[in-house]
């Protein structure tokens, strides 16, 4: 019989720690975590995105969910290849078809534990998404909307801007005003939809204290 499948999603403003815990969670409760792949695209296709590039990202995040989901089930590591011509296809809402490869992101399935395929840790989904797109642009694709409603979770993490900024090259907004600006309109979004949701804050041991309390409630 096959074990139900739990999704967590860790979301929330630039440098507040995002896929730091869901690699210690990952690690802590012995599963996957997906990553973010909007970050692999940028990286590849430079960061003078536009509101299309946008549309990309959602679909190829949702077509890379979709295999870690596959793969977690299946109780296998998952190492997907986040290369963006492996997601890039358009996504259908059925199984992916991304390979699995060796990857730095991966969880060990080695030991065995009460929790083992039944948790899957996502760092982005469709309200990063959203958000992005009405901050930048002033408006959102439609078919990100459409997932929005459709896909659903079983808890969100929702991180803090109170960790210091830290710089990549990949990251725009580094002054306080609008970490907080973006943190209150995810704050707003989910503080008016169904699945349950926890503010992470403090410091790193902290966060994940908190983030660990809120997934034992829901298990």
């Amino acid at each position: 019989m096959q074990l139900s499948l739990k999704k967590i999603v860790i979301l929330g403003p630039e440098s507040t720690g995002k896929s730091t815990l869901c690699s210690q969670l990952a690690s802590h409760y012995n599963t996957n975590w997906c990553p973010e792949y909007a970050r692999e695209y940028l990286l590849q296709h430079g960061t003078d995105y536009s509101f299309d590039d946008l549309l990309t990202i959602a679909k190829g995040q949702l077509a890379l969910e979709e295999a870690y989901v596959s793969s977690t089930v299946d109780r296998r590591p998952s190492t997907v290849d986040l290369q963006p011509s492996t997601v890039d296809q358009p996504f259908s809402g059925k199984e992916s078809q991304l390979s699995v490869s060796d990857h730095e992101q991966s969880a060990t399935f080695g030991r065995r534990s009460a929790v083992d395929g039944r948790l899957l840790f996502i760092d982005t989904d469709m309200y990063v998404m959203k958000v992005w797109c009405e901050f930048v642009f002033g408006q959102c694709h439609s078919f990100i909307l459409d997932q929005v409603v459709e896909r659903k979770y079983d808890l969100y993490l929702l991180c803090k801007p109170d960790l210091p900024w830290v710089k990549d090259e990949l990251r725009e907004y580094p002054d306080l005003v609008n970490r907080e600006k973006l943190f209150h309109m995810y704050k707003d979004l989910l503080m008016n939809q169904p699945t349950p949701w926890v503010e992470i804050s403090g410091g790193y041991d902290q966060r994940l204290a908190k983030a660990i309390s809120a997934v034992d409630a829901i298990l």
